[in-house]
């Protein structure tokens, strides 16, 4: 059963849990679903609208591409649960033999770069979400522009939460120049799109303070 299929009550519940999986990268990914939703819910309200006829087709679009970004987005909550599965198996093997621990070295690796993989696209999807929630506060209805605002903080607060999955896996790789790159990719992204997500909520708020 995918985590997604759970009530939002049971989801929690075993969130709460001692259970390893989900937990801070899936529940990234369903805040970044979440946010985008929101972004949809902008467009949904501005479609149809004689006020908004101009840019109906942007909207549209706008909507189709959110779709997508929220299935991506719910389908990554699963995948970080199943990147996690090697690594907890890796964190178990035996280490009492010079070969034992050069296998378990080896397995490791392996385990704790495809654990980086997924928050990594995880941030990437906020990152494509958080540019179409731009567009949605500048160009959909002024009665639910406070819902683009929640989406951009709800996607800013995903992309810095994934990232944070991924420096705890790179941050015990072995190979660091691997390391460096992924976490060079992840900087990359919060400098850029965690600015201009707290740009959006900013011009939101401005705008709803009028």
């Amino acid at each position: 059963m995918s985590f997604c299929d759970k009530t939002c009550s049971e989801f929690i519940e075993v969130l709460s849990s001692k259970a390893p999986v989900p937990g801070g990268g899936g529940a990234s990914a369903l805040i970044g679903a979440i946010g985008m939703a929101l972004g949809n819910m902008v467009g949904s309200l501005t479609v149809g609208k004689k006020k908004y006829a101009d840019v109906e087709d942007d909207i549209k679009a706008l909507m189709e591409k959110s779709e997508a970004l929220m299935d991506r987005l719910e389908g990554l909550v699963d995948k970080d649960a199943e990147a996690f599965e090697p690594l907890a198996h890796a964190y178990s093997l035996p280490k009492e033999t010079e070969e034992e621990k050069a296998k378990k070295a080896e397995v490791m690796e392996k385990a704790l770069l495809a654990a980086s993989e997924a928050p990594l696209e995880i941030m990437e999807t906020c990152c494509e979400a958080i540019e179409l929630v731009e567009e949605y506060a500048s160009k959909g209805s002024r009665l639910a522009v406070s819902d683009a605002g929640v989406a951009a903080i709800a996607l800013r607060s995903a992309l810095m939460g994934a990232s944070l999955n991924v420096f705890i896996n790179t941050g015990s790789m072995a190979d660091r120049e691997k390391a460096k790159e992924l976490e060079k990719k992840a900087e990359d992204m919060i400098d850029a799109y965690g600015r201009k997500a707290e740009e959006i909520f900013l011009e939101v708020k401005r705008t709803v303070q009028k």
